[in-house]
């Protein structure tokens, strides 16, 4: 029994990670019906900001090396001004790789190009200020907090709740702001009619840059969430997480904020059931079920037919 406790947490917990990540590229999307490759750099950048807000130093190699700020921040601190940000990042992406296309009622195709263009500066900037060498967020910054903690007879690491709380904490809140807020519900007139919501008054592109915000925002946080539970591999270590995110998208449903949630808990449940032994299959799992799935239903579980963004 405690072994299937066991792999229920660890599953959640991974796809709550996921879920946060696809999330950005859902409400990008949504607005845009692009998908946002600069994503994956973003979430990378709210691991480093975690890093150095909690006393972190950098390496021995890059143009800041042996940088270290003159104060330590505590996690619960540290976590959310990485999100802040990222979320500036993001903001500043699409002020300088998104609008200026839009203006011009470009491609969306170049839009996505350039997209993955602003990601690859990024995740080279980061390498030449810091390097390219891994960096771990000690589990000391949890302080007050046990390294684990024993539920239903399953060991269960503290920093794998912190993830499910945070995850849970974040979704509900989102969630309650686009269903309760002015802001929100323009979102998501954006989202499902532009030209209507445009007709109505509500300014589109002030809902693409909160889309943006809110992406930077949560990329943010579960980079540091995810430097916390296992490290920081180096600048590209989001692109692997990048990739995993655009599945759970593609699975949940394009432009769908509870398929995104949905698909990334069902994908890292299926991770999560696969042994240890065979770990290097863990992908292969994933995308394998994605496939099937889309076999079956092609919008993914919860998608719909999206109308087409100018």
């Amino acid at each position: 029994m405690h072994d299937l406790i066991q792999l229920l947490l660890n599953g959640l917990s991974t796809g709550a990670v996921y879920a946060l990540f696809a999330l950005g590229y859902t409400l990008v999307f949504s607005v845009l019906g692009v998908i946002n490759f600069a994503h994956g750099a973003v979430f990378t950048l709210g691991a480093y900001f975690t890093y150095f807000l909690i006393g972190g130093a950098a390496g021995a190699n890059g143009l800041l090396a042996g940088l270290q700020l003159p104060f330590a921040l505590p996690f619960w601190l540290a976590l959310p001004l990485a999100g802040l940000g990222a979320a500036a990042v993001a903001l500043l992406i699409e002020r300088t790789a998104f609008a200026p296309l839009r203006q011009r009622n470009a491609d969306p195709l170049l839009a996505l190009i350039t997209s993955l263009g602003a990601g690859v500066v990024l995740v080279n900037l980061i390498q030449l200020l810091v390097g390219a060498e891994s960096y771990a967020i000690p589990t000391g910054a949890l302080a007050g907090l046990p390294a684990a903690v024993r539920i239903g007879g399953a060991q269960v690491r503290s920093v794998q709740l912190l993830l499910l709380l945070v995850a849970a904490v974040l979704l509900t809140l989102l969630t309650l702001w686009i269903d309760g807020t002015r802001s929100g519900k323009g979102l998501r007139a954006v989202s499902e009619d532009p030209t209507t919501a445009r007709l109505l008054g509500i300014p589109s592109d002030r809902m693409i840059q909160i889309a943006f915000g809110l992406s930077g925002f949560l990329a943010g946080i579960a980079g540091g969430l995810v430097g916390l539970s296992v490290s920081i591999a180096g600048p590209y270590f989001g692109i692997g997480y990048g990739l995993k995110g655009l599945g759970v998208l593609v699975l949940g449903g394009l432009g769908s904020v509870p398929g995104a949630v949905l698909g990334g808990l069902i994908i890292g449940l299926a991770e999560a059931c696969v042994p240890a032994d065979l770990s290097g299959y863990r992908d292969v799992v994933a995308y394998g079920f994605l496939f099937v799935v889309l076999l079956v239903r092609p919008q993914g579980l919860l998608g719909r037919v999206l109308p087409s963004k100018v």
